[in-house]
């Protein structure tokens, strides 16, 4: 699915002149005090360490135009594809962050430097965390679960929320596409104050986000752009019948027997099926941009119970009402396994008309009811604790100590799905009993509320009464929640020559538990959906910590100053087991101007909650059959491997929508399940770059980095088509044991459950740049610069796989860009201002579709979005924005 960016925009900011001001802002840092940057629990001096770190501090976000702190993040280069509201079939409005495209659950987020509530994958869900609350964005771009412990592999998403606020703030917010669609509208307010002991900040925000459609866009209106109806859905939205082999489909003006009421379709009605002129183009009927509503409400405070003593608190509330929209859904007797009865009213084979009473294969999409998924999430923080600073020897030591908890309680509502249980019925036998049409049982009987169900109906004509009988409404409930205990201590360790050595020591007691409760229906299986089990379970951990910053030589001829860093993190868990991780940091100053940075780490993933105790649950997913005749890969060992199957020869998989010539959806779905018994993953990060800040370019900040990630034991799932060839081609019995087929070589099952197999290893560098120039009579100019460029992108399936490349391909909602940038050009003068940015993605090649005839792969060419925003001071102290993003309206390739 393609997106089409935002066009245009407008925000407005009011602030109250007598006492709006924000202490907290990104042009303070010229203060020495001591700070703590994402990365290490030291406070320093030093806003540079060995480890990179990017923020965007909230005038950044601001003029972005942007309503979510998801959709500013998936701006940065180092960010990979992620979950957001662009993802309809298989997303649930949440929206991730993925750094280095590495995946979601690898990549930490923080707020206010502890851990935020995850979901039962192990992803964070940055729409729990409204942006009007946020002061900064600090993202550190290497590994460090030395210092926080799992899923820190990536890197750490720190958000920084606002305090010391004393004043108050109204934002409001107007945005939609260039089409007119897709309305976006925000509003937020903020309340602090300031007292000779504390400081209160109160903030509500509200967001609404509107639909847009996919048949409203040219690239997002068919199945796959440019190939017409070839890609279109073999469920036609017309009935379809088969007859001695073949299918036949009811056309257009078929003309009914019967009561007009009830009519049925003899079978001189039905011509032959073809795909080009009956195909059902799913597509348009689908969202292309998925609308939602967040409302929220924050509390951050703090009180100073004694000079040296504080108590901090932070609380938010948030809620999410979200959905998603799929066409209608695509029916049949062969995803069902209810083949319609001869003794159906509906039957054209009915002895009635003059049949030889046989059952009917059938299948037609509800094109009369589109499939509707709508989640109602509510998100609960809350952390207290204390913090201090004390002297001891002639030292300075700061601490705090605090409790934390997290809960998200979700309730998804699904409609549109079929009870089975009821089709059963209204496919069964069915005759006009006392002038009304009515279901019989098995004895004739009628079935009391059941209506007759014809899948045979031209397209639009199922009625409302069947609909109202074989579809029901889905609940279920979700809910994640984690409660923690943290304590840390830093300060002053030694003096030596160089400086002070400081340290840094904690500890973490986290218990994290949630579950998944489908409706009664889904988890039973009888519904035409994706059904699936329950999931319950938890675990606990304690982790304790330590952290060193030594200093080695300082203002000495060619080292101003060489710092160590060392890190150390035990972590104990009641399911796995325990583990430890540790870093080593170097950074070297031989001038002023020059910083030389290194740093290598090792890191780990605990498995989830879904990882280790997910029920099965259904997924129909796209896959390649070796068996089918028509496979690239069917040899003659393929096809006595299949043969000895029970595959027939001649076989040609069939598939629900199809990629290409053998691969595509599958008819019937396929199981996914957990592994009580996962390891965790485990990581090498290597980073090497330098800062350079020329004294002779006041202004200028140049920065480069190389780094490298490996992964081992890396949790992951076989594909289908993995398990299939490991079973016919290299004859592994493990993996035939997953896959069930039918009498006809159709696959009705295959089994996929998460294996500690999986190694990913990456490599590339990140290029940074910023330089405000001198102020001139045309205003003030400042051009920033932000890339990375990934040199090797790799993954193995097992160890005895070899090592597959994925860099510069594209895969669906998997990009792997090999080189991704942003260049800003900012520009102030007096009230007035203006911000223009180019967004740079790199061309790759399209593998989802699949080879050409002549080997080749389709090209996706490289893109550049342009985005300009406007703003100006009012002299009441408000501002106006006006902005616009892909500017020049460039479709995506």
């Amino acid at each position: 699915m393609r997106r089409i960016p935002l066009a245009a925009a407008v925000t407005l900011g009011l602030t109250a002149p007598a006492f709006a001001q924000d202490k907290n802002t990104a042009d303070a840092p010229t203060s020495l005090d001591r700070i703590e940057v994402t990365g290490s629990r030291i406070r320093s001096v030093d806003v540079e360490t060995s480890q990179p770190v990017m923020v965007l501090t909230r005038q950044d976000i601001e003029k972005q135009g942007l309503t979510s702190v998801a959709d500013v993040l998936k701006r940065i280069s180092v960010n990979g594809a992620t979950m957001n509201t662009t993802i309809n079939n298989g997303g649930d409005g949440s929206a991730t962050v993925n750094l280095r495209n590495l995946g979601s659950d690898r990549t930490l987020v923080l707020v206010n430097g502890r851990r935020w509530v995850s979901g039962l994958t192990g992803s964070v869900d940055l729409n729990t965390i409204p942006t009007a609350v946020i002061e900064r964005v600090e993202i550190l771009k290497d590994g460090a679960s030395s210092i926080y412990g799992s899923d820190a592999i990536a890197g750490v998403v720190n958000i920084i929320t606002r305090s010391n606020f004393d004043g108050a703030e109204v934002n409001a917010y107007v945005g939609q596409y260039g089409q007119g669609d897709g309305q976006r509208t925000s509003f937020d307010a903020t309340l602090g104050m300031n007292g000779d002991r504390g400081n209160l900040v109160i903030g509500v925000s509200s967001v609404t986000e509107d639909a847009v459609m996919a048949g409203d866009r040219t690239l997002s209106s068919e199945p796959y752009y440019g190939y017409g109806s070839s890609a279109y859905s073999s469920y036609s939205a017309s009935g379809k019948l088969r007859v001695n082999g073949t299918w036949m489909v009811l056309p257009d003006g078929a003309t009914g027997s019967g009561s007009a009421s009830n009519p049925y379709y003899a079978l001189d009605q039905y011509v032959p099926y073809t795909t080009s002129e009956y195909g059902y183009n799913y597509a348009k009927d689908n969202y292309l941009v998925t609308p939602q509503k967040r409302d929220s409400l924050y509390v951050q405070g703090s009180y100073d119970l004694t000079d040296s003593i504080r108590f901090k608190m932070d609380a938010l509330y948030n809620q999410r009402q979200s959905s998603q929209r799929l066409a209608g859904y695509p029916l049949s007797s062969a995803g069902t396994g209810i083949l319609m009865s001869g003794e159906s009213y509906y039957n054209p084979f009915n002895t009635a008309y003059g049949g030889d009473g046989s059952d009917a294969q059938w299948s037609h999409r509800l094109t009369e009811y589109p499939r509707l998924y709508k989640q109602d999430v509510k998100t609960q923080h809350f952390y207290g604790g204390l913090e201090g600073d004390f002297e001891f020897s002639g030292r300075q030591f700061s601490w705090d100590a605090g409790f934390s908890t997290n809960k998200t309680d979700q309730t998804e509502t699904q409609y549109g799905d079929v009870n089975l249980l009821n089709l059963q019925n209204a496919l069964g036998a069915s005759a006009v009993v006392d002038g009304v049409l009515s279901c019989l049982d098995s004895g004739g009987a009628v079935i009391s509320g059941c209506v007759p169900f014809n899948p045979l109906s031209p397209a639009g004509a199922v009625t409302q009464e069947q609909l109202n009988y074989i579809l029901f409404t889905a609940h279920n409930t979700y809910q994640y929640k984690n409660n923690s205990f943290t304590g840390n201590i830093s300060g002053e360790l030694l003096e030596l020559p160089a400086g002070w050595m400081s340290v840094a020591a904690g500890f973490e007691h986290r218990e994290e538990s949630g579950y998944s409760s489908p409706d009664a229906l889904i988890a039973s299986g009888y519904t035409s959906g994706n059904s699936f089990t329950p999931t319950s379970g938890g675990y606990n951990l304690n982790d304790y910590y330590a952290e060193l910053a030594i200093p080695l030589l300082k203002d000495l001829p060619g080292a101003k100053a060489l710092d160590l860093s060392l890190a150390g993190r035990y972590s104990d868990y009641n399911t796995f087991g325990s583990t430890t991780n540790y870093k080593i940091g170097l950074t070297w100053r031989p001038i002023d101007d020059l910083l030389v940075r290194g740093n290598y780490a090792t890191g780990f993933r605990a498995p989830s909650i879904e990882d280790l105790y997910l029920g099965a649950s259904d997924s129909y997913d796209s896959y390649s059959d070796p068996c089918s005749t028509n496979s690239s890969t069917y040899t003659s060992a393929v096809a006595a491997a299949c043969s000895a199957a029970g595959v027939p020869d001649g076989y040609v998989a069939q598939y629900n929508s199809s990629t290409g010539s053998n691969s595509g959806q599958t008819i019937y779905p396929f199981t996914y399940t957990s592994n009580p018994d996962l390891k965790p993953e485990t990581s090498k990060n290597t980073t090497f770059g330098f800062v350079y800040s020329p004294s002779w370019a006041p202004g200028l900040d140049v920065s480069l980095d190389w780094w490298k990630i490996r992964i081992e034991d890396a949790i992951s799932e076989f594909s289908a088509s993995y398990i299939l060839d490991q079973c016919y081609d290299k004859g592994v019995s493990a993996y035939c044991d997953l896959v069930t087929r039918d009498a006809e070589g159709t696959i009705t099952n295959l089994v996929i459950k998460p294996l500690n197999v999986g190694q990913r290893r990456m490599e590339g560098y990140d290029f940074s740049a910023h330089y405000r120039l001198p102020e001139t009579a045309y205003g003030q100019f400042t051009v920033t610069l932000d890339s990375t460029y990934v040199t090797r992108n790799e993954s193995k399936v097992d160890d005895d796989s070899d090592w597959e490349s994925t860099n510069g391909i594209y895969w669906q909602t998997d990009p792997n860009w090999r080189l991704r940038g942003t260049v800003g050009l900012d520009w102030s003068y007096g009230n007035f201002s203006a911000n223009w940015s180019l967004r740079y993605y790199s061309g790759m090649q399209d593998y989802e579709w699949g080879q050409n005839d002549d080997g080749s792969y389709n090209h996706i060419a490289a893109t550049a979005f342009h985005d300009l925003q406007l703003s100006y001071q009012l002299p009441w102290n408000a501002t106006v924005r006006l902005g616009a993003s892909n500017l020049f309206d460039k479709d995506p390739p």
